[in-house]
């Protein structure tokens, strides 16, 4: 490195440094270069003070020096650049050099600041011109701006006008650099993206120099090829990046650009005001800005934001647009965006069953978890059409609350787009119409694609007619594409059509919709003419969503649906062959759906020109068009057997939904449309739309009863389907009640013995058991297994699936031994039928495996889950749910057997899976959590027990609710971890929490056979015991008994043992104990409300009381 210093004589001489001679202290200058710099040469061989720049070297050197600093560095004339490698090692290593340098000097001769401004204080001239400096504009000075710890800036007279840190306010606003940044944090603190957005607008000399600039920004350093052109050195500047930074320790975040999703119009015109302003808004540090664009529908608020991410992209790391129309279409965006993100970010995303019904709230969480991460601050989300905002006071049901779906963390930038002035997010920008003609006139010319429109007067007054409403203005550029009109002839059809529309729509009372509607009643006019079967399915479109209608979906008309309806759908020409009459008029294009298609694409209408369809187009509703619409939806609705089928059901969702408004309106009649209201409760219920699925259960059920009767088949199914439902929303009442009605009317019609009755025998069994009255679930399953035997043999899969259902229910009474003769039954079935290593064998020999453990045949259940376990990974893989779910059990047994190492490598395989197959709050992940928390209070490990369950309790009342019966058993066990530790307050408040939820779940009545219930009240009977509250504990110990006797018999350990344990409570409170009580063998239940759970030894007061009177005590 060479440096400058005065001489004696007042003359400046060079001297040369090697690294590790540099002086510690030196002066560095930043300028712009000008006609007559001073160069090595120059300064050399004694010709520099001729030369205009010489006056910038004296001015740093004499700063310099006022600064008690003696050498100092200018760019000029301290390189060589004629040697190229000296020259490609000082480039290399100037960012180093800045800021290593005590005094960055600025000097700017575009911003003057004569010493006679300072006298009056007024700064306004000189920051005005500071702010607009050609400086910031270069691309090399973005390095000295940010390298120095001190930067001065100076006028072209030499006056300080400040330095990095008073000016910071201006330096940020003009540059857009985080204050971070110019304060010294960490450039790696800032993404890729970012960093390359301080530099997008700066220009360099050499087109070159644009990525060379840079090398000290991303701290790389690379060679220097003065003929290789911009964008080669740019991608190799890149490739150093992309090296540099693997394995670095910061995560990227950037995301490929991609606007698939949205419709992009070809030229987008004018709107420069309303892109500065947003840039002006959402440019910062990082930290949250969000833009709120309302105006009119068709005004041009999507194009905007489009024209803005285009425009601004290489300033963000990811930019991700949703449709908010609806939450069920937000949330498909969101599962859109999570495939993206996955895809380039595999460990991001820890959700592998995106493309199933399930997880939709998870997946938008996960994706809301991970743009709130520590540095992913430089995205853009985009929110699409919040046309129906939930505001205060609101009372549509249907209307969207933003906030749920923003990311939790004060970071990234946000535009939202909305006809409403009421959204209250962030910076509100109105959209108004365009104000200039020529902006109009422009739009005209790209979508009419006519040329000399500025010189036509007749286009003019067009432009002028239409009034700069963007969609009246391309909807009229795309007929007159279409059409050998001249534009005095549309002008001539315009003013035509709104005279009528005025006549025949006098409510539309808006100037904005009659300039819409009399465009597209122009369109229509020619459509007829050109294909009516255009204008038919335009009309029809009405009674659709607005959103994705494709081909499959209308192929359902019979010979009673209009003929031309019919021609419509005969095969995918006609079809399309309409569809594109429509789209070369503007009125249509291609869906840009967050849905991955499974069957054709489908086509999409504007959300205004839909309004003008419904209200102008259909301006007498016609109700077969719409009996018609749903018709259609619920034929289209798939069932289960076919691939996939909740990729259709998403794509039926909107149009499902626009089925309901018509419903709920009157606007369609439920005569005839049972089938259709059944296909529609399936899937919203499948869509977990349950509140939607009930009350197209009860249309369905009204049209078979009035049709039918209240026995036919169709009618008992559909009773049978609200049982499901009622169930599924715990409304046990009333789904007990649709039960005993379907079975009844089943009997009746069919017999005790038919398959639809056995089927709903089933599911009253299955019903009785969520309920806890497992003596009617008992009889149940009993009443199907008689009857399945009797049909269709005891080998039919129906009869071993009833068989597998009593062996749960007989280990859920404790009847072990029963439980096990029908494990082994469905087991031997299941392997003659099915084979060894399919599903339902595995599960069987799984179940088994639990019922071995329960009965202490631990070798046996550990061949039992070895060999479910391998089974599992060999046909699912290693982490798949049900191999996961063994790995689980075969935890609990070793924690039987003693094996606590080998427990907690099972439950830690289980856990991990399950946190990467479906993320940290699901609920078998909740469910391995609360397990990991039994092995350690096993353990004796009493405060990591607790943090699990207190995990495990936390993660199921935000998955469950906190009146789940998951909740309240991590609840009962938490109580448990409380009393080891002594901490009974806290214990009896668990236990009684759980208690009591119990019973508001299922019932005062049922949980006298609920075990968990019964552990709930045991555990209350001994917490009780260890407070020498005698009467209390035997109140519970007695009802804890009754419940044991009812459910397990009277023989059974559980019950003897809490029998004998009252009797030697008694002796204790009466004074009469013998000498020594026997006890059975086997302990008490252990009170934990989770399988497989052991207590440990137990060093209460009462334990040794119960020693010195010579009585053995259970815990």
């Amino acid at each position: 490195m060479r440096l400058l210093q005065y001489n004696n004589d007042g003359d400046f001489s060079l001297t040369e440094f090697f690294e590790g001679d540099i002086p510690k202290k030196y002066a560095i200058l930043s300028h712009r270069w000008g006609a007559e710099e001073v160069t090595f040469k120059d300064l050399t061989d004694g010709t520099s003070k001729g030369k205009g720049g010489y006056g910038k070297i004296q001015f740093c050197g004499e700063q310099a020096r006022r600064d008690g600093l003696q050498y100092f560095w200018v760019d000029t004339c301290c390189i060589d650049k004629s040697n190229a490698v000296e020259l490609q090692e000082a480039i290399n290593s100037m960012f180093r050099w800045y800021r290593d340098a005590t005094k960055c000097y600025v000097y700017l001769p575009d911003v003057s600041r004569p010493r006679t401004d300072s006298a009056d204080g007024s700064n306004e001239a000189w920051e005005l011109t500071f702010r607009k400096s050609i400086w910031f504009s270069r691309g090399w000075t973005l390095q000295e701006l940010i390298a120095p710890a001190s930067v001065d800036f100076f006028s072209e007279e030499g006056e300080l006008l400040g330095n990095k840190a008073s000016l910071e306010r201006h330096i940020c606003e003009v540059t857009g650099i985080p204050a971070s940044a110019l304060r010294g944090s960490p450039l790696s603190d800032f993404s890729v993206a970012e960093r390359l957005s301080w530099a997008a607008s700066r220009e360099t000399f050499r087109q070159e120099d644009k990525a060379y600039s840079l090398l000290g920004i991303f701290d790389v350093n690379m060679s220097l090829i003065y003929s290789e052109g911009r964008d080669r050195a740019l991608q190799r500047l890149r490739e150093e990046i992309d090296k540099a930074s693997k394995g670095f320790k910061r995560e990227d975040f950037s995301i490929s650009f991609s606007l698939s999703d949205v419709s992009d119009v070809e030229h987008f015109v004018a709107r420069e005001d309303e892109l500065s302003k947003i840039h002006k808004t959402l440019k910062g540090d990082g930290s949250r800005r969000a833009v709120v664009l309302h105006g009119l529908g068709g005004i041009g608020k999507t194009q905007l934001s489009i024209a803005y991410a285009k425009r601004h992209k290489d300033n963000y790391s990811a930019i991700l647009w949703l449709s908010i129309k609806d939450e069920d279409s937000l949330k498909q965006s969101f599962v859109k965006l999570a495939k993206q993100i996955s895809r380039e970010h595999p460990s991001a995303i820890r959700f592998s069953n995106m493309d199933t019904n399930q997880n939709l709230d998870e997946v938008v969480d996960s994706v809301k978890s991970w743009l709130s991460l520590p540095n992913n601050t430089r995205w853009l989300m985009i929110y699409d059409n919040y046309d129906n905002p939930k505001l205060s006071g609101g009372t549509d049901p249907t209307a969207v609350d933003i906030r749920k779906f923003l990311p939790e963390s004060y970071q990234g930038s946000i535009i939202i787009t909305t006809r409403s002035s009421d959204v209250r997010i962030g910076h509100p920008i109105q959209i108004r119409k365009l104000g200039n003609v020529d902006e109009g006139l422009e739009i005209l010319l790209n979508a009419s694609r006519r040329q000399g429109l500025i010189m036509d007067p007749d286009a003019m007054k067009l432009a002028q007619e239409l009034d700069g409403f963007p969609l009246a203005l391309a909807t009229a550029g795309a007929y007159l594409d279409q059409t050998a009109r001249s534009f005095s002839d549309y002008l001539r059809l315009y003013k035509e059509s709104w005279v009528r529309l005025k006549e025949i729509s006098p409510e539309l009372s808006s100037y904005e919709d009659r300039t819409l509607y009399s465009t597209w009643q122009i369109s229509f006019d020619n459509i007829k003419q050109r294909n009516p079967l255009s204008a038919n399915l335009l009309r029809l479109w009405a009674y659709f969503d607005n959103q994705d209608l494709w081909f499959e979906l209308l192929r359902h008309s019979g010979s009673e649906d209009p003929e031309w309806l019919r021609e419509l759908t005969k095969d995918e020409l006609s079809f399309d062959g309409a569809v594109r009459v429509l789209s070369n008029l503007g009125l249509v294009e291609v869906a840009t759906s967050s849905q991955e298609w499974i069957e054709s694409k489908g086509y999409s209408i504007h959300g205004c020109v839909h309004s003008w369809t419904i209200h102008a187009l259909n301006q007498e509703w016609d109700c077969d068009l719409a009996r018609l619409a749903v018709k259609f939806v619920g034929a289209h609705v798939p069932t289960e057997k076919e691939g996939q089928p909740w990729l259709i059901q998403r794509r039926l969702l909107q149009h499902a939904a626009r089925c309901s408004y018509m419903f709920s309106n009157s606007l369609v009649a439920n005569d005839g449309l049972a089938d259709e209201c059944h296909n529609l409760g399936l899937l919203y219920a499948d869509q977990g739309k349950l509140v939607e699925a009930e009350q197209m259960y009860q249309r369905a059920l009204q049209g078979y009863e009035k049709v039918w009767g209240p026995d036919h088949t169709s009618t008992l199914a559909m009773v049978n389907n609200l049982g499901n439902l009622y169930r599924n929303q715990d409304k046990l009442v009333e789904a007990e009640q649709m039960y005993q009605r379907a079975l009844h009317g089943y009997e009746k019609v069919w017999g005790p013995a038919h398959m639809l009755t056995l089927s709903t025998v089933i599911n009253l069994g299955n019903f009785y058991v969520h309920q806890g009255k497992l003596v009617e679930a008992e009889q149940m399953y009993q009443q199907a297994l008689h009857g399945y035997e009797k049909a269709w043999g005891s080998d039919y899969t129906s009869t071993l699936d009833t068989v597998h259902n009593l062996g749960l229910l007989y280990k859920n009474q404790g009847k072990l031994v029963e439980a096990e003769q029908m494990y082994q039954r469905a087991l031997q079935g299941y392997e003659k039928v099915w084979g060894p290593d399919h599903m339902s064998t595995l599960a069987t020999v799984n179940n088994l495996g639990n019922v071995y453990t329960d009965q202490g045949k631990l070798v046996e259940a550990e061949q039992m889950y070895q060999r479910a376990l391998q089974g599992y990974e060999k046909a699912w893989g290693p982490d798949h749910m049900s191999t996961l779910a063994t790995a689980n059990n075969l935890g609990l047994l070793y924690i039987n057997q003693g094996k606590l190492v080998e427990a907690e490598q099972m439950y830690q395989r289980a856990l991990h899976g399950y946190e990467n197959a479906i993320g940290p709050d699901h609920t078998s992940t909740l469910s391995t959590v609360n397990n990991v928390g039994l092995l350690y209070r096993n353990q004796g490990k009493l405060v990591e027990a607790e943090q699990m369950y207190q995990q495990a309790l936390h993660g199921y009342e935000k998955a469950l609710g906190p009146e789940h019966t998951s909740t309240l058993a991590t609840a009962n066990d938490l109580g448990l971890v409380y009393a080891d530790q002594g901490k009974l307050v806290e214990a009896e408040q668990m236990y009684q929490r759980a208690l009591q939820g119990y019973e508001n779940a299922i019932g005062p009545d049922n949980i006298t056979t609920y075990v968990p219930a019964l552990n709930a009240i045991l555990n209350l009977g001994r917490l009780f015991e260890r407070q020498a509250d005698l009467a209390k504990a035997r109140t519970m110990f007695s009802r804890a008994l009754r419940g044991y006797e009812q459910v397990f018999g009277l023989e059974h350990a559980n019950s003897a043992t809490l029998r004998d344990k009252l009797c030697t409570l008694d002796a204790v409170v009466e004074n009469k104990a013998p000498a020594k009580i026997e006890e059975r063998a086997g302990d008490l239940p252990t009170g934990s409300s989770h399988p497989g759970s052991k207590n440990p030894p137990s060093t209460s007061k009462r334990h040794k009381l119960f020693r010195k009177l010579g009585l053995r005590a259970r815990t």
